[in-house]
């Protein structure tokens, strides 16, 4: 805690790379204490279009932590403990599917969970169990295909894989024919962890690359998946610089309705432990 005034609370926020840290006007780096250790870094809050925004490196300013390591329930918990209700999730993906080419924006609306080693709850005692059929908010979705316009997909499946390796070839062509859009290495257990918190999470996912069963002559590299991503960063940054300042405060989506409806063996945390430095 600290005796300094403490900046607006964040209503919105995103999680994204590193090179969102420019998509905020003014910010303050915000240290966040959770019961499952720090978050990937301290939480950056500043404004877009007048209106507070958090921001949290997905990975680690620098990078560090692999899709396998990164502290999912820190990262979800220490948002909701600043009073976010909304998060929008950009990310890398690979193209499972012929319209899915390089530089092409998804905004799916189902996940496939292929993960192996995460901690995908919250719930450690007790009968709780959150809804899942449809993982993402239909307000944001909606706001994020409006804002990205023509030549986005607005519906499909993304398959999220352990890493961090990629796909094999066979791994690959077997999500093509399950008829999966697109394939990723940490869209869980985000989403599944925000909906346990009530939060609204949605995602919108950038093709970097067609992976590696897609076509019998090319596969996937880091290099490659990096290069594609920065060249369309600003791309990004300015969709979601538009989502942010038309969104609307929640409405009637239904994210958090089931907790109503439901004795948590935990309690939902508040926008108490912040610490501005």
């Amino acid at each position: 805690m600290t005796d300094r005034p403490t900046s607006p609370t964040p209503r919105v926020a995103v999680i994204g790379g590193s090179g969102f840290y420019e998509f905020l006007e003014n910010p303050t780096t915000v240290t966040v204490e959770t019961p499952y250790g720090a978050p990937s870094a301290p939480i950056a809050v500043g404004e877009v279009a007048g209106r507070p925004v958090a921001f949290l490196p997905r990975h680690g300013k620098g990078h560090q932590h692999p899709p396998t390591q990164i502290p999912y329930r820190a990262n979800l918990w220490a948002l909701k403990s600043l009073g976010v209700e909304q998060v929008l999730a950009p990310c890398a993906v690979g193209g499972l599917q012929p319209e899915t080419q390089p530089g092409t924006l998804v905004v799916p609306d189902q996940l496939v969970d292929r993960t192996t080693r995460r901690v995908q709850t919250y719930v450690e005692t007790g009968a709780c169990h959150a809804p899942f059929a449809d993982p993402y908010c239909p307000d944001l979705r909606g706001a994020l295909v409006a804002a990205a316009g023509e030549g986005t997909l607005t519906e499909g499946a993304m398959v999220v894989i352990e890493g961090p390796r990629f796909s094999t070839r066979a791994e690959s062509q077997s999500y093509a024919r399950e008829g999966w859009t697109i394939v990723n290495m940490t869209g869980h257990p985000e989403a599944v962890l925000a909906r346990e918190l009530g939060l609204c999470y949605a995602t919108i996912a950038l093709v970097t690359d067609m992976d590696a069963g897609v076509s019998a002559e090319e596969s996937v590299d880091q290099a490659q998946v990096f290069a594609l991503f920065e060249r369309h960063i600003g791309r990004l940054k300015e969709m979601l610089g538009q989502v942010v300042a038309e969104l609307p405060p929640v409405g009637s989506c239904g994210c958090a309705d089931w907790l109503a409806d439901v004795d948590l063996p935990f309690e939902l945390p508040g926008p108490d432990a912040r610490t501005e430095v």
